[in-house]
Order: structure tokens, then C-alpha cells, then sequence
């Protein structure tokens, strides 16, 4: 097996490892992992051939340790050696160094700002409420599905009638949201609510962009199964 040992700097500490030469694009992800996910939508999008390294987020792997060394978390992406963290980040990266095909971003400048803006409120508002459904109990859980439905309902004012965020084009806000529609079953059985009831034109955009071949082969469209894992992690985590 022929190999590259490089060295990358993270403040003033130095690390190295080896990588095989012929896997050039790597993803270290879990295929729970929204964020995962979004990662790999972006690259399905760009018609990027990759080599998908599967992760124990129980169990962490040394590379994994090795190329994300602050956060320590999936996905992280690794082209010629050089690992990328963080999803949205990630996704940038992808738009700019691969620019054949399917621009992920908007050409205007206030555009690309106006996505950005909303790719990272789902980030601040649909993930720690989603978490908060399965973690928390009582009031605070009523709480954050209060709030959940509210950042949806936020969503759907931005989609307006258009099939995408980004009008007629698949883009940033499309790919940090639809990962999330794994989850939907949960969300209901755990919250005790409806998304078709609350957020019709939520559902309906994911039910769309689930039938974009990027989408259905990059995110869990089984929700019995993502809601399972959901159940494994509460019972890791010790919540009953």
C-alpha cells in the first residue's frame, strides 16, 4: 500500500499521518450525522467521486482524533491530505475548489451572505431544539418544541412558494436543512406533534428534494430508522 505521511499545523502543535494516495477525497462521517450528510450531498451535487470512511462516534479512530483535533466530531473532509472541519465550512470549500458544476452558492455577493445567514440558523435553531426533544424532559422540553416549530415556521416565511430556497436552484440552505428530514418521525414521537400539521411547506420542500437522486442517495429517507438511532443515543446518554 503506498502511502503520504504530511504534517499540519493546529496552533503550535504538529501532527502527521499517513493517507492513501489513491483515495484523494475522504469523508469521515457517520451515516446518522446530518452534518454528515450535508457533506455528502455537496459532493453527489458536484458529481465528486470520494472514498467514505465510516466513523464510531463511541469509539472514536485515531484519524478521526488526528484530523479533527479541536472538536474531535464527524463529518471532516480530507482532499490531498489536508483535512477541512465543520460542515458548512466544508460545503464552502467544495463550491470553491470544485467549480465545474452545480454552483452551491449565489453568484451575487448579498445573495451568498443572505444563504450563509440562513444555513446557520438552521445550525442555531433546528439542531439545539431538535437535541433538546430527546435530552430534555418536562418544560424545557415543551420549550424547545415551541421554539423548534417557531425556527420552522421561520423557514418556511424564508422558502415562501419557491420549490428551493435559492428560487429554482438547489443550494447552501436546501443542503444544511433537508438532513434534517431524517429526523421528522422523531421529532413528531418525541414532541408530540405533527410537521405536516405545523410546517406543510416544510414537508412538501423536503418531500422534493427528496426526490433529487444528490439527496436520496446522501440522506437517511428511512425516519423508523434514524428515529431508532435516536432511541440508541437517549439510552447512551442514559435518558429515559
Amino acid at each position: 500500500m503506498h502511502g503520504k505521511v504530511f504534517s499540519y499545523n493546529y496552533g503550535k502543535r504538529i501532527r502527521s499521518c499517513v493517507i492513501v494516495m489513491a483515495e484523494e477525497v475522504v469523508l469521515l462521517g457517520f451515516w446518522a450525522s446530518p452534518f454528515a450528510m450535508r457533506v455528502k450531498v455537496a459532493l453527489a451535487e458536484k458529481e465528486i467521486d470520494y472514498v467514505s470512511r465510516e466513523q464510531n462516534l463511541f469509539n472514536k479512530s485515531s484519524l478521526l482524533l488526528e484530523m479533527n483535533p479541536v472538536y474531535k466530531k464527524v463529518p471532516v473532509l480530507i482532499h490531498e491530505g489536508k483535512p477541512i472541519c465543520e460542515s458548512l465550512i466544508i460545503i464552502e470549500y467544495i463550491d470553491e475548489v470544485w467549480k465545474h458544476k452545480a454552483p452551491l452558492f449565489p453568484s451575487d455577493p448579498c445573495e451568498r451572505a443572505h444563504a450563509r445567514f440562513w444555513a446557520d440558523y438552521v445550525d442555531k435553531h433546528i439542531f439545539p431544539n431538535a437535541r433538546l426533544l430527546w435530552a430534555a424532559k418536562g418544560e424545557r422540553q415543551e420549550a424547545a418544541k415551541k421554539s423548534l416549530i417557531e425556527s420552522f415556521k421561520a423557514l418556511e416565511g424564508e422558502l415562501g412558494d419557491k420549490p428551493y430556497f435559492g428560487g429554482e436552484s438547489f443550494g447552501l440552505r436546501d443542503i444544511a436543512l433537508i438532513p434534517f428530514f431524517s429526523f421528522f418521525y422523531a421529532f413528531e414521537t418525541l414532541g408530540r406533534f405533527s410537521m405536516e400539521e405545523e410546517c406543510p411547506e416544510i414537508v412538501a420542500w423536503a418531500k422534493r428534494c427528496s426526490q433529487r437522486e444528490t439527496v436520496s442517495k446522501s440522506v437517511v429517507l428511512d425516519q423508523h430508522k434514524a428515529y431508532e438511532f435516536v432511541l440508541e443515543l437517549m439510552a447512551w446518554h442514559g435518558v429515559k
